[in-house]
């Protein structure tokens, strides 16, 4: 019996929850997706090495008509991720439209089939409000609606849903991520650009004012 499938990213949220589940000592397999984001193949490489780090399966799904059917900066095929903070105005750009509830559906239909408990994303309190499939309400709903399209065999988890990402960066120090090995920046360089809106982020989180971040930024 598998406890949980966890949606993994291989940004730090979900890999603090992926540390958090297998430290409780919850079986755990993790699911993560290849749509085409400008820093996707840093992220996956991140996932894949903390799977084989807690010898957790992982599975990477492509689903390459998001890059080419959907607009967003955030995209291969999209324009420049904007620098700044993570406001609306700024940040718009990059919501890539009801990208959580596509992986979602297919986390879902994956927990079922392997007889999963539910399944598992690291959505916070401090998710912004310009991505409409990060907000509570559709979090909800959404969970009650894989409830019902599996016949109350799934529901989807958000163990952090009170949490803010600075919460969660200080228990992924308590249960031992490695913070150096997460991935964070929208652009996908070589290394973290640290003046977009996902690096400011992940600087408060990661309380970078008080000489804990380890992330190497470019900026």
């Amino acid at each position: 019996m598998i406890d949980y499938v966890v949606v993994l990213s291989g940004g730090m949220d979900s890999c603090v929850l992926l540390s958090d589940l297998v430290q409780r000592g919850k079986r755990v397999r993790a699911i993560s997706f290849d749509y085409g984001s400008k820093h996707n193949d840093r992220e996956l490489s991140m996932a894949a090495a903390v799977c084989r780090e807690k010898g957790v399966i992982h599975k990477i799904v492509q689903l390459p008509f998001i890059n080419e059917l959907f607009s967003s900066s955030l995209l291969k095929s999209g324009g420049d991720v904007p620098d700044g903070s993570y406001k609306e105005e700024n940040m718009k750009s990059t919501v890539v439209p009801f990208r959580n509830g596509i992986m979602l559906s297919i986390a879902a239909g994956f927990a079922e089939s392997v007889n999963a408990g539910g399944v598992c994303l690291a959505s916070h309190a401090g998710d912004h409000f310009i991505y409409p499939d990060c907000r509570p309400e559709f979090n909800r709903s959404f969970s009650d609606a894989v409830a019902l399209g599996t016949g109350g065999k799934i529901r989807i988890l958000f163990p952090y849903a009170d949490m803010d990402k600075r919460d969660i960066g200080d228990l992924g120090r308590k249960v031992g991520v490695d913070y150096t090995k997460t991935w964070t920046c929208y652009k996908g360089g070589e290394h973290h650009c640290g003046i977009c809106g996902a690096c400011d982020e992940r600087k408060y989180a990661l309380r970078h004012d008080q000489g804990l971040d380890p992330t190497v930024y470019e900026v």
